[in-house]
């Protein structure tokens, strides 16, 4: 079974919009804005790039660099090249006859070619992330001579989301989805669930967009503050009173300047998986 465009398209539009009702300690969401960012700047983009997003006719580059281009119509900064990069493998897979999502995955991964790389590398380049700084090899800024695999790989132990292609997304797979369908399970709240998987994550490693921003010790630091708050919210009956708290970490994150992006990336990420999981039938769905 493979799912049809529009199934696509609508899970990526679900999955940003679930995560950016979450509330997400340091990241924009709908209680806080946040990093000269509003949501509805995340809205605007999540909504031009989801037909992207779900054409069956792309391959992980043209998908890659065909949502940037739509995302900078609509906004003039970077909201989601992490979600993008992340996605476009997923989508490309669910969109792909084989047997789960994640062998189909693992295929899609191990085609990756060096058009797939420059069509990326040209998508950071319009996006723009912050802290990007220069790369011992490989570089945006430079011609891909490598498939985007490959380039991945390379940067594999300082950014998450280019581990995520070594790994067959080891972190979406083995710990964002578990966390959002365990969450699911026991709260019935998918917004609640979005917001405890994001904190398993940012509790697991440090976020690289943080080490990128400011610092290998400022991403241990929030990690460190994050841990003890996702083992409340997973032991809690009722999610809601933790809000207080996570309101005051949202604050202390946003007022140091810290954003964990890639946790909320590979929040996203997961979500979106866990609904193309579903929607191809591998799971009785709860969302």
């Amino acid at each position: 079974m493979t799912l049809p465009e529009p199934a696509v398209a609508a899970a990526y539009l679900d999955s940003c919009l679930a995560e950016l009702a979450a509330l997400k300690p340091g990241n924009v969401h709908l209680f806080a804005g946040g990093h000269g960012m509003t949501t509805a700047d995340f809205e605007a983009s999540a909504r031009a790039s989801a037909p992207v997003m779900g054409r069956h006719d792309l391959s992980v580059g043209e998908r890659i660099l065909g949502a940037i281009e739509a995302t900078r119509s609509v906004v003039d900064c970077n909201t989601n090249l992490g979600i993008v990069l992340l996605c476009a493998p997923l989508a490309t897979a669910a969109m792909q006859a084989g047997g789960g999502l994640r062998d189909r995955l693992r295929q899609i991964l191990d085609k990756l070619d060096i058009a797939d790389a420059q069509r990326a590398f040209a998508a950071i380049r319009l996006a723009e992330p912050g802290g990007l700084g220069d790369a011992p090899e490989h570089d945006v800024r430079r011609p891909a001579t490598v498939s985007l695999r490959a380039a991945m790989e390379a940067a594999r132990d300082r950014d998450r989301i280019a581990r995520q292609y070594a790994t067959a997304f080891a972190d979406v797979f083995e710990m964002g989805m578990p966390a959002y369908r365990a969450a699911c399970e026991r709260w019935q709240s998918g917004n609640w669930a979005a917001t405890a998987t994001y904190l398993e994550l940012l509790a697991a490693f440090p976020d690289t967009l943080v080490a990128r921003k400011s610092g290998l010790a400022a991403a241990d630091r929030v990690r460190a503050a994050a841990r003890p708050l996702a083992a409340r919210l997973r032991s809690a009956a009722d999610p809601a009173t933790l809000t207080t708290d996570l309101l005051a970490f949202d604050d202390e994150l946003k007022t140091a300047g810290r954003n964990p992006g890639t946790s909320a990336d590979l929040t996203v990420a997961s979500l979106f998986a866990v609904r193309l999981e579903d929607a191809l039938g591998a799971s009785t769905s709860l969302w």
